[in-house]
């Protein structure tokens, strides 16, 4: 059932609630579920309905078992949240983002958990700013609140409002608020039930945003006038496809208003004139099964990031005027190459690319291209010369930041690794001049303490999967050194190398962290997402286990390996749980994707139609239906025995219910006796805690938990 339009998370375990005398034992319930002749019998789908009151107390039983269960490691949790802090920087501030006459960026204060947002106006140089204006301060918001999280937030192209989307509950569902700049104050209507996006039209009153519809798809953008005495809204595009969902943004020249709609396999832009936001939307490519674009526009032309001609895409044009016209490639593909997505300013174009396994931003002179359509012939269209930047390799990772301005000759992109935190840069590209803006503080961390590294691991079917490691630089080249292996591999995600200040003091501690980059994901390019979905999904699953295996080999010597995931990355947790739990010796399930079949089944759900595309339509197609069954982790739980498994969960969450890890966690308790595995209630949704203070504790007591089952907890 959907988790949609309820009242915020109550705690589930007072402080004054009963100690706990053992693990909860949720009753048996049978529900018979029957599809495509085939009968699954679901002792807990009474979980499912969160209204019934022993549903609630047995969820506030399972938080308070995991808090007894692991109140032994109290200190160690202290400690960690302790080294979390020390080195943060607490009282910090972005490199500002210019934008027209000023320079936005936020700040934090010690002692705050949220961030204030913040701009200065500015004369010519990001340098020269003068004095502060606060625009948006999220802990004024978030005051009394037990969750809060501020969605989206953009300026008015005149600089004198600002838009922003509020959410406290975690449910995802949020207030769309309007703030007059130069009061302060918001304006005295709000709109409800908003999604993500929002994009300003060229009079600064109208503000484009999306919603929800109860399975918790954004599938309409509507636009909403603000004045002093209201607000007055209007349906723009209504999507009626259940596989597709709607997003909507400002172009980089903020000429037009792009509204999106996308499934994982096919998408379709619309745009209107952003000086004409009461105009009925036009298409630019009308969709067509297979083919994923994404849109800009620069001058006269349409800049396309699409898959028509190239599996891993290619940049195209076409002309305003004749969207539908055959495209020009302004990029064409190269082999090995993804194209991901672009920044595109007055005289160039920043693509974001994927090549070996590694992020790099690639760099195109816009400059020889005709300003208009119809000036000089199509077939003539050739982009200026290239350059590659910030390709530092498969262990590092770049990506374009903070480029709010068109007319400009800069790139800002951030550089970060394992081992080293990000790092801020300016490239002058009329001058070929770079500059180091910031480099993330971390106090009392020298990189020189770690090392980073990448394996291949062999999979079943011969195919050699990377793995990105990090470690004490002393601890690298032993190989009985505990290790914490995570996974994700779903949707074309990258899970790429990058810094983090709550895992530093695991590494400080003699851990070894890795990546296992496994098929679904997108690290090697499209193919390798493609081999590891629909009826490939079970590559994810081997390949994950096929890095276990390589880097903790049997042997009386081999090291304790404790393996995580969160979401789709939860789903991938519990099938390694179910095909290889003497790997590990613990596991580590955030928001787990863990009762799949059930859900894909169900189409009122959140999510559910647009993952058909993904693992494949159990409703119709029984094939696909047997196919989930079989790595399903709920549906093959047996009396096996499991590794020590925590899995977290929120009330709130839209995206996972939170039936599915407190099903799954009943289940492994009742059919294999003696598996030590916990439940843990988080205040909010999918994300987790809201705050960096509770975000830190909530890492400390997962870490804690890592430490513990590799036999550092004390």
């Amino acid at each position: 059932m959907s988790t949609a339009d309820r009242t915020p998370t109550q705690p589930a375990a007072p402080d004054d609630a009963p100690a706990a005398s053992g693990p909860p034992i949720a009753p048996l319930r049978p529900l018979v579920r029957e599809a495509h002749g085939d009968r699954r019998v679901d002792d807990y789908a009474w979980l499912e309905n969160r209204d019934d009151p022993e549903t609630l107390a047995h969820l506030a039983a399972e938080d308070r078992w995991a808090r007894e269960r692991l109140a032994h490691l109290e200190p160690l949790r202290q400690a960690l949240f302790d080294e979390i802090k020390a080195a943060t920087l607490e009282d910090d501030t972005t490199v500002p983002v210019p934008k027209g006459p000023y320079a936005y960026y936020t700040r934090t204060e010690e002692g705050r958990a949220y961030p204030i947002h913040c701009r200065r106006p500015r004369d010519g140089r990001v340098e020269d700013l003068g004095p502060e204006e606060v625009l948006l301060d999220e802990n004024q918001l978030a005051d009394g609140r037990a969750y809060f999280a501020l969605g989206d937030a953009a300026v008015s192209p005149d600089h004198t409002r600002l838009a922003y989307l509020v959410d406290l509950s975690g449910g995802e569902r949020f207030t769309l608020r309007v703030r007059d700049l130069a009061t302060g104050e918001d304006l005295p209507s709000a709109v409800e039930n908003a999604y993500y996006g929002l994009a300003w039209a060229s009079d600064s009153a109208t503000v484009f945003s999306t919603r929800p519809d109860e399975a918790m798809r954004p599938y309409q953008i509507w636009r909403h006038r603000f004045d002093a005495t209201g607000v007055s809204s209007a349906l723009v595009l209504e999507e009626d496809d259940p596989r597709f969902f709607l997003g909507v943004e400002a172009s980089a020249d903020e000429r037009v208003i792009l509204l999106t709609a996308g499934s994982k396999t096919t998408s379709e832009v619309h745009v209107l004139e952003a000086v004409a936001p009461e105009e009925a939307p036009r298409p630019i490519r009308r969709r067509q099964p297979g083919i994923e674009y994404a849109a800009e526009h620069w001058q006269r032309w349409f800049l396309l990031v699409s898959n028509e001609r190239s599996v891993d895409f290619e940049l195209l044009a076409v002309p305003e005027t004749d969207p539908g016209a055959v495209p020009q490639v302004l990029v064409p593909a190269e082999e090995g190459v993804r194209l991901e997505g672009i920044d595109v300013f007055e005289r160039f174009v920043a693509c974001y690319e994927r090549a070996g396994g590694a992020p790099r931003v690639r760099v195109v002179d816009l400059a020889a291209l005709p300003a208009a359509a119809g000036v000089g012939a199509p077939s003539q269209l050739v982009a200026g010369p290239a350059r590659v930047v910030g390709a530092h390799g498969p262990l590092e990772s770049v990506r374009g930041t903070g480029n709010a301005e068109f007319h400009t000759s800069v790139l800002r992109y951030e550089h970060a690794s394992l081992r080293d935190p990000a790092a801020i840069y300016d490239l002058d590209l009329a001058t070929g001049e770079e500059q180091l803006r910031k480099r993330q503080p971390v106090p009392g961390y020298d990189p020189a303490e770690l090392t980073t590294w990448r394996e291949w691991a062999t999979a079943e079917d011969g195919v050699a999967v990377p793995i990105s490691l990090v470690a004490r630089a002393d601890v690298a080249a032993d190989p009985t050194a505990p290790l914490l292996l995570y996974g994700y591999g779903s949707y074309e995600a990258s899970i790429d190398p990058r810094f983090s200040v709550p895992r530093l003091p695991l590494l400080r501690r003699g851990v070894v962290y890795a990546i296992a980059h496994v098929r679904g994901g997108g690290e090697l390019g499209r193919r390798w997402y493609l081999d590891g979905k629909l009826e490939h999904k079970v590559n994810t699953f081997t390949d994950f286990l096929a890095a276990a295996r390589h880097l903790a080999p049997e042997g009386p010597a081999r090291r304790r390996t404790v393996a995580m995931g969160a979401s789709a990355g939860g789903l991938l947790m519990g099938a390694v749980a179910n095909m290889a739990p003497e790997l590990f010796a613990g596991i580590v399930a955030q928001v787990p994707f863990v009762d799949c079949l059930t859900t894909i089944l169900d189409e009122t759900l959140p999510l559910t139609a647009t993952e058909w595309e993904e693992w494949g339509d159990p409703v119709r197609d029984p094939n696909a239906y047997q196919r989930i069954k079989a790595y399903s982790p709920y549906d093959n739980v047996a009396e096996r025995p499991y590794p020590r498994i925590l899995a977290t969960t929120g009330l709130e969450d839209p995206r996972v219910s939170y039936w599915e890890p407190a099903k799954w966690v009943a289940k492994m308790r009742a059919t294999a006796p003696g598996t030590d595995v916990l439940l843990h209630l988080e205040q909010g949704g999918h994300s987790g805690p809201s705050g960096r203070y509770e975000d830190w504790r909530d890492w400390a007591f997962v870490y804690a938990f890592v430490l513990d089952c590799l036999g550092l907890g004390s």
